[in-house]
């Protein structure tokens, strides 16, 4: 199975006070961190090895994990430095850690859908990154993808239109050159690599039935904390 890169370097603002001591990603959930429950379920979907790009009090991510062995991984931690370096930025950093192809997942995202399937779309459809949705609806976020046919027609997460029912799940998978190539600098945010990637006619798409859950606002807190005792189950609109 691919590797995974988890992004979890914000400052994770929207969360305080939760998150005055503590990175998002130790948050917690139903009696320990939730980066526990991300850990536990990407083991479980047959990833062996995880690289945890960190940021805000990211020592504590690192001591907590330690070689991830106690998951069923092998976790390898990477810091941002002393410059905030984006979404994409981060992923750059961590590139000689990784493969050629490569998992890419939010640190305050849980996604229990099939990572296996994901892969195996990536390589058949032959672009150089893919990117997962969801028939959101406007149901857990703004819908920010038009999809249609199987292909992503348009993604935008701020200029939403009514041809908008999809949303980015929040898995993607990519060749490594993708980040090679970009230049030192300011931060890079991932969906400017997204729309890149869309625009030159090289992101494919695989539609996940299972709904995402998240731990970036308080809602989300409760709704993950909900599911993961068993409350409702990942297809259902709970």
């Amino acid at each position: 199975m691919l590797p995974v890169a988890i992004l979890c370097g914000g400052l994770a603002t929207r969360m305080r006070p939760l998150t005055e001591t503590i990175p998002k990603a130790l948050i917690e959930l139903n009696g320990e961190p939730f980066l526990a429950h991300q850990l536990r379920l990407l083991s479980s979907r047959g990833i062996d090895r995880v690289v945890l790009c960190v940021g805000y009090r990211g020592e504590m991510i690192r001591d907590y994990v330690g070689d991830g062995a106690k998951f069923g991984l092998r976790t390898q931690v990477l810091f941002d430095g002393p410059a905030l370096l984006g979404t994409a930025g981060a992923i750059r950093r961590a590139l000689p850690l990784l493969d050629e192809n490569f998992f890419v997942l939010y640190g305050d995202s849980y996604l229990p859908c099939d990572y296996s399937a994901v892969a195996h779309a990536f390589f058949e459809r032959g672009k150089c990154g893919l990117m997962t949705v969801f028939r959101n609806e406007g149901h857990f976020d703004a819908s920010n993808v038009e999809f249609h046919e199987g292909r992503i027609v348009r993604y935008d997460k701020k200029n939403a239109i009514p041809a908008m029912r999809h949303i980015d799940y929040g898995l993607g998978v990519f060749r490594a050159d993708v980040f090679a190539g970009l230049p030192n600098g300011p931060s890079c945010d991932l969906a400017t690599v997204y729309q890149s990637l869309l625009s030159a006619g090289d992101l494919a798409a695989f539609e996940v039935p299972e709904r995402f859950y998240e731990i970036g606002s308080l809602s989300g807190l409760a709704e993950t904390a909900e599911y993961l005792r068993g409350g409702c189950q990942p297809r259902t609109l709970c």
